[in-house]
């Protein structure tokens, strides 16, 4: 039987796998893994992570006339 905290877990990886099918950024995962990988660099605002997700999905030309 499943237990309170695995129904949890599993309501928050429905909301991270819905917010990555409509393209919102996960900014909680970004900073987890920059504080694992890069601890001696700060981080990005979290504005400056929303620009920078929003340029790296929309910016690339491939396939657009203009």
């Amino acid at each position: 039987m499943l237990e309170r905290r695995d129904l949890v877990q599993a309501g928050r990886y429905l909301a991270q796998g819905l917010r990555l099918m409509v393209g919102v950024p996960d900014y909680g995962t970004y900073l987890a893994h920059h504080q694992a990988t890069h601890p001696e660099r700060p981080p990005m605002s979290y504005e400056a992570f929303f620009k920078e997700r929003q340029a790296a999905r929309y910016s690339a030309r491939v396939g657009k006339c203009c």
